[in-house]
């Protein structure tokens, strides 16, 4: 499913779920919605990954079909992920907007202060959480690129190997051959030559003695 009409489904299920409930409740059932949304984009995506998984070994050049599948599958994953995660905070910010009014309604204006400390306290350790969430998957990211790079330098050295000793096959042919020629050239010299010096000594025999003459 594209991202547009991803997009579209979630906007839907919204509206939807925001129709049959109302208030806190109603919020978290719009959230829960949308998380089964992702759910079944996530399924639905991963069996499209597997048949082009498939699809892959049927070709010649496996690893580099394989790469670019895997390639899309972890920008896909990723953005589901992503939206899991805006989900989640989302939720708990709901679930804790619900606690604090449930909580001001009963507490002091100290216990309200202290309240406050504590949801500001909540709130920058969750933005450090996914500080090092968002670092650990950017080292994540970085590691698979690496080794994607570490697998395309080494085809690429074993192809211009390849490539290297086709082309001195190649030349040991080509020298074999002039070898032959060269070869033939000489034996043809050799019979030019031979032929040449017996037609010399045909020249110059010397002619027959004549008879002698009767007394």
């Amino acid at each position: 499913m594209k991202p547009i009409i991803f997009a579209f489904l979630l906007l839907w299920l919204s509206s939807f779920a925001s129709a049959q409930t109302s208030g806190v409740n109603g919020e978290i059932g719009n959230i829960d919605a949308r998380r089964t949304a992702i759910s079944a984009e996530r399924s639905r995506l991963e069996a499209g990954f597997l048949t082009e998984d498939a699809a892959c070994y049927k070709k010649f050049a496996v690893n580099s079909c394989l790469d670019k599948v895997n390639s899309r599958r972890r920008e896909a994953m990723a953005d589901l992920r992503q939206q899991e995660i805006l989900l989640n905070d989302e939720e708990r910010k709901i679930k804790g907007a619900q606690q604090i009014r449930k909580t001001e309604e009963k507490s002091s204006p100290e216990k309200l202060q202290a309240e406050a400390n504590r949801r500001t306290k909540a709130v920058e350790d969750y933005q450090g959480r996914l500080e090092v969430e968002k670092d650990k998957e950017q080292k994540r990211s970085a590691a698979v690129s690496n080794e994607t790079a570490a697998r395309e330098a080494s085809a690429a050295r074993l192809l211009a190997h390849q490539k290297k000793m086709q082309a001195r096959t190649g030349q040991q042919a080509e020298g074999v051959e002039e070898a032959k020629k060269f070869n033939a050239r000489q034996k043809e010299a050799r019979e030019r030559r031979a032929k040449h010096d017996a037609d010399q000594l045909q020249r110059v025999k010397p002619s027959a003695k004549p008879l002698p003459s009767p007394q």
